[in-house]
């Protein structure tokens, strides 16, 4: 039977929680790359490796955490006992990664980055799988989970935002030894501390705002299989779903297209469009409105449209923003680096594009929460967390590849160590752009090709719920 909807207060707990996600996202996505190899002068080839070896073993992780959660049992239920011992050493870890003691050689430095950067993707696993593995289990409706995925994106985007806007205002700030902001090592320290606390408070408020919650949960039958072998034959036959299928392809070109962009962000703003620390934090804060509007929009698409046919919109629409800038500064027609028409044009093309981006990642998201009733009907079991585990697996292990890529990427077109703005050669920044805009296309265009074989509607949903209703009344 379908559930009563859910508050406000229900949305806004569950959904505060990924302020600790997208921090960590974030600062790996935009900082961690530069400062490792910009600031401690770890070679980016290292960097990329450490990246790539954090997200593989990451990657791994997920699915056992996933599987796990789903069988688990305790007094707090599946997922609440993961959440609440993730939240301390997490942010621990978070604090160590920005703050690595002196090395004297390289491969120490390589050693420690590593290991912190594999422990901090590890941890916020155990709060992240179970946490998003929540939303069906709080709700069986077709829009109400595209809803409160909304508030989860929503706080997610604004909490690793935030860590943005003040990295590069108030940390990252130049000073008597750094004249460029974010070449600035204090700075960075500073952001890792601020960061680990606000991460802590956010999983705490959400592990605490939903417990009241946990009797409501979903408590599938005890599973008598036991072992490896048991497991990983539960994992195929789950993972079979063709929907889920259509999902998994289009994660893994969408992850390496994400990588690969967010690796690069700092280097196209720093370099190609020569933009300064406050120029950047414009762009950064305009997401902020990305956020918002998507957080509006998302849910009215789903009802409107259905979640395929909006999720398939706005990746083209997406495709089409990615690459813009940069084909029209190497046709000629984009302002010059220094215009005052420059950062306006920049602001609207990132702000479209972001929000476009966020909407189909909800989307997406509450496409993904929809194939758990299709796969229970076929197979008996509530999979929550192995779908979004397994989701998650294949989007950080490609994306790992993408941020590798751009590692690959940076030597091929040698780019420079210790680089300033404006003394890089033209002609390799010109490569940068060449060399990054179809490798984009290409990839987000296959990965639109695999979400249009998703094949669950809205009717087809309340066919499942009809269906499992009807199971459970036997």
């Amino acid at each position: 039977m379908q559930r009563q909807s859910l508050g406000l207060w229900t949305k806004l707990f569950y959904g505060f929680g990924s302020v600790a996600f997208g921090v960590k996202d974030n600062g790996f996505a935009f900082f961690l790359l530069l400062y490792y190899n910009q600031v401690l002068g770890l070679p980016e080839a290292y960097v990329g490796v450490g990246i790539l070896i954090a997200l593989l073993v990451d990657a791994t992780v997920d699915p056992l955490v996933g599987y796990v959660s789903d069988h688990f049992r305790s007094p707090w239920g599946r997922r609440h006992p993961f959440m609440y011992a993730a939240a301390l050493p997490v942010a621990v870890a978070y604090y160590f990664l920005w703050s690595p003691p002196a090395f004297a050689s390289q491969s120490g430095l390589f050693a420690y980055f590593v290991a912190l950067a594999v422990l901090v993707r590890v941890l916020i696993s155990f709060y992240e799988i179970p946490s998003v593995s929540l939303v069906p289990e709080l709700t069986d409706k077709y829009d109400e989970r595209t809803s409160i995925l909304s508030y989860r994106y929503f706080f997610g985007w604004w909490g690793g935002l935030t860590m943005s806007v003040l990295a590069y205002v108030v940390f990252l700030t130049p000073d008597a030894a750094h004249p460029i902001g974010v070449l600035n090592p204090l700075g960075y320290r500073r952001y890792g501390l601020a960061s680990a606390v606000l991460m802590a408070v956010a999983i705490l408020i959400s592990a605490i705002g939903t417990h009241p919650y946990i009797p409501r949960l979903r408590v599938p039958a005890v599973v008598q299989r036991h072992g490896l072998r048991a497991m990983a034959a539960e994992l195929r036959q789950t993972l079979n779903n063709r929907s889920f299928l259509g999902l998994f392809g289009s994660a893994i070109f969408g992850g390496m297209a994400v990588g690969l962009t967010a690796a690069l962000t700092l280097y196209f703003n720093t370099y190609y469009w020569e933009l300064s620390s406050a120029q950047m934090s414009v762009l950064v804060m305009l997401n902020f409105v990305s956020a918002a509007i998507a957080f509006a929009v998302a849910p009215g698409l789903s009802v409107r449209f259905g979640k395929k046919r909006a999720a398939i919109t706005t990746s083209v629409i997406g495709l089409v923003l990615a690459p813009l800038g940069v084909i029209l500064r190497v046709c000629g027609i984009f302002p010059a680096n220094g215009s005052p028409w420059l950062l306006p044009i920049l602001a609207v093309l990132n702000t479209a594009l972001v929000t476009f981006f966020i909407i189909t990642s909800i989307l997406v998201a509450s496409m993904l929460a929809d194939v758990v009733e299709d796969n229970e009907v076929g197979t008996g079991r509530r999979s929550e967390g192995v779908f979004f585990a397994a989701y998650a697996f294949v989007e950080k292990a490609v994306s790992g590849i993408g941020i590798f890529a751009s590692t690959v990427l940076l030597r091929l077109i040698g780019f420079p160590h210790g680089a300033q703005p404006g003394a890089v050669d033209s002609a390799v920044v010109r490569n940068l752009g060449l060399a990054y805009t179809p490798t984009i296309m290409v990839l987000y265009a296959i990965a639109i090709a695999c979400l249009s074989t998703y094949r669950i509607s809205r009717a087809t949903h309340e066919a499942n719920l009809q269906r499992l209703g009807r199971a459970a009344a036997q």
